[in-house]
């Protein structure tokens, strides 16, 4: 299983339009062979932070859904970013 997580910094009054332009692009990861989950949420207590969160089943999942990355808008909103990629060979539920 490959995790990415990690987080965006981004204009905290332009936040929301990032994220609405975001929408699409989460209806097609979860649509995609081999997203187990797939999340871009605002955080709760940062208005400039975007939380990032997605479980694929293997690499090339990952890499055959994988575009250009973000649009150029989007580029311009962002003063930051922090996100890796994590091999995960373990997973046990705690529920």
């Amino acid at each position: 299983m490959i995790i990415v997580a990690g987080q965006l910094l981004v204009d905290p009054a332009r936040r929301e339009r990032y994220l609405a332009g975001c929408t699409e692009i989460v209806r097609q990861a979860r649509a995609a062979s081999g997203c187990l989950d797939f999340a871009i949420s605002p955080d709760l207590t940062d208005p400039g932070r975007i939380n990032v969160f997605e479980r694929w089943e293997t690499r090339e999942a990952v890499e055959a859904f994988r575009g250009s990355g973000p649009t150029e808008e989007q580029n311009t909103v962002m003063i930051s970013a922090s996100v890796a990629e994590y091999d995960a060979e373990l997973a046990r539920s705690l529920t």
